[in-house]
């Protein structure tokens, strides 16, 4: 498969209010563009809504969804990943991806070697890091930097890393009762 036919666009939160409005985290370079691209649906496609942004707060948008209209309507739809089809979505430029893209992706090092799997994409205020659940061991942590991911190969389905140096090794942990001095 080389991409998914669905792309998450955001994530709702959790309820604001008494009057079913609810909060709802974009994943969209332009926050604003949350609804550009139609409405929304769940993953499975089976159930559509039709967002208003209202406000933007901490981050978030304070959203309508139609036919909402009360608390428990809304914090019923709390951690509800919104989709819209890849179809809808503008063509990424050179060196611009879809997260959906990155996750799945062979992980490998400069000489071939699997290293694992891009298991999630991050972003928390400091650049975005790829989540590369290891072929051995446990999941890493990566910059989605030029210098740590020097090539994505989406028709390939594989990413070259070059993790910084100490990525690889144990973390070393101080010897317990040492020289105390």
């Amino acid at each position: 498969m080389a991409s998914s036919s669905k792309v998450c666009v955001g994530q709702i939160t959790g309820a604001h209010g008494v009057r079913g409005l609810v909060k709802v985290k974009p994943f969209t370079a332009a926050p604003e563009d949350l609804t550009a691209y139609g409405p929304v649906s769940d993953e499975a496609g089976a159930r559509r809504l039709v967002l208003q942004l209202l406000s933007w707060a901490k981050d978030q948008w304070i959203v309508r969804v139609e036919g909402v209209a009360d608390r428990d309507a809304a914090d019923a739809l709390r951690g509800l990943r919104l989709y819209v089809d890849r179809a809808a979505l503008p063509e990424t430029e050179e060196d611009e991806f879809y997260h959906a893209d990155l996750i799945g992706l062979a992980a490998v090092l400069a000489d071939g070697t699997l290293f694992g799997t891009v298991r999630a994409v991050f972003d928390f205020g400091a650049g975005e890091m790829l989540e590369i659940a290891r072929v051995e061991g446990s999941a890493v942590m990566l910059p989605f930097t030029r210098a740590a991911v020097p090539v994505v190969d989406i028709a390939g389905r594989r990413v070259v890393i070059d993790p910084p140096a100490g990525l690889l090794e144990p973390a070393e942990h101080p010897e317990e009762g040492g020289d105390e001095g």
